[in-house]
């Protein structure tokens, strides 16, 4: 076996802008020639796909995969839409969803486990479309949810194929009552959620730092009152607040008479248990990712006229 140094692995990374360990396996792969490493990284697409990391990914999909009782949902992205609706990137998005269910749950443990009969890991078989397309993908997050009884109901929202969409929702619901019931129930409340974008379960599960924000703004809008008046100016509006941004006290938009809390107490007597809805999850794609203001189309068509 050749003698692999630092500044060869140095040399084939600014060469190719592969990682490390790729420029390291490659240079292991060709006996430590330099440019037979170059040709088999970029037969692999490794190098192809990494000078187009660095471009911003904000399309794609949100796959979702159900298995009774543990579900997961997966994150997929791409630079344009387009690519969305190419057959190998859906079945990428699929698989991992799929894979996803017998992993820790992990973005990390998602990315390092193999495809089923293949060598691959996940990561390098997005590596390997990345560079089969043409286009920077990101296999951007992942989320399982399990229960000990019960179900995961899912809903994917402007699906394009099945369990693929641009958003997606699990909802764990923990319950011996009928599982067809249950499903049915979970997948109206996953419907809500896709509609009202709850941030928590309950007050409980609100991130501090929203609730500081919450209140400081009540204190400022009321600016001058008495403190015994301003503690209860705050009480009261954090508490309307968290009716309408937590998922058990929103009105549910199947019936806005009655609370996501109150449909579960009242669907013990039709499903045939009490059902406790213990966690819930919702992808939106693309959510939190700034994406790259371009040109408009006109002014994009005049830049390219006057290089022309």
């Amino acid at each position: 076996m050749a003698n692999i140094t630092a500044a060869m692995v140095k040399e084939l990374r600014e060469k190719t802008g592969a990682g490390m360990m790729d420029c390291k396996g490659a240079l292991n792969e060709t006996q430590g020639d330099i440019e037979a490493a170059v040709d088999w990284l970029r037969k692999k697409g490794l190098a192809k796909a990494a000078k187009k990391a660095g471009r911003v990914a904000a399309e794609g999909l949100v796959a979702v995969e159900s298995a009774g009782r543990h579900a997961a949902v997966v994150e997929v992205n791409s630079e344009t839409d387009f690519v969305a609706r190419n057959d190998a990137f859906q079945a990428f998005a699929r698989e991992a969803a799929k894979i996803a269910l017998n992993t820790d749950g992990t973005l990390e443990g998602l990315q390092a486990a193999h495809f089923p009969g293949a060598t691959e890991t996940v990561s390098e078989k997005l590596q390997a479309l990345i560079a089969t397309i043409g286009e920077n993908m990101n296999l951007r997050r992942v989320t399982k949810l399990e229960v000990k009884k019960g179900v995961i109901a899912s809903y994917v929202h402007n699906q394009i194929s099945e369990g693929l969409g641009k958003i997606g929702v699990l909802v764990a619901l923990e319950s011996e009552g009928d599982v067809d019931a249950l499903s049915a129930l979970g997948r109206q409340i996953a419907m809500h959620i896709a509609a009202t974008n709850p941030v928590a379960l309950d007050a409980s599960g609100v991130d501090a730092a929203t609730v500081e924000r919450e209140s400081n703004i009540l204190r400022e809008k009321n600016a001058g009152k008495p403190d015994h008046v301003m503690a209860k100016i705050v009480e009261s509006g954090l508490k309307s607040y968290y009716k309408e941004v937590t998922l058990l006290e929103q009105p549910f938009v199947h019936d806005g008479s009655k609370t996501v809390s109150q449909v579960l107490k009242e669907a013990g007597s039709k499903v045939g248990g009490p059902v406790t809805l213990t966690g819930f999850v919702r992808y939106a794609l693309g959510d939190g990712i700034e994406k790259e203001e371009g040109p408009d189309f006109a002014t994009e068509v005049a830049q390219q006229a006057g290089r022309a």
